[in-house]
């Protein structure tokens, strides 16, 4: 199996890849979706980690996130909700070690209970109830 640190998947994607591109970062189609449209946004630099961006990059992956989320409301009226997230270091479920954003769109009913979304990280953790 390509390990996909050696080199860097994302330090090499050619411009067929490429969703939407501005200065410093990219816009790629995941290869292993989570849901149809699952996006994934890139900085061109190859950095390890979210807390490595600067402001400039930081906005330039903002952008993309905004262009390619109305992308998939225009093509795909299902869509009624996203998950956005990073993972940050190999514990917390980063893979490739080249920071990047999954936008991932939720259609309504896609999981039986979607309480608590991106918490299912640690799945006992998902669902909860609240104090009143």
């Amino acid at each position: 199996m390509r390990d996909p640190n050696n080199p860097c998947l994302f330090c090499n994607i050619n411009e067929s890849g490429w969703a939407h591109i501005n200065d410093l970062a990219y816009a790629s189609y995941d290869s292993y979706p989570v849901s149809k449209d699952h996006c994934l946004i890139i900085p061109k630099r190859h950095i390890k980690d979210y807390f490595d961006l600067s402001k400039d990059e930081l906005i330039a992956c903002y952008e993309l996130i905004k262009i390619v989320k109305e992308e998939i409301l225009v093509k795909d009226q299902t869509v009624k909700g996203f998950n956005l997230g990073t993972n940050i270091g190999k514990v917390a479920g980063q893979s490739i070690l080249h920071c990047h954003f999954h936008l991932i769109p939720r259609r309504k009913d896609d999981v039986e209970n979607p309480q608590g979304g991106i918490r299912s990280v640690i799945p006992n953790k998902q669902h909860y109830k609240r104090d009143k």
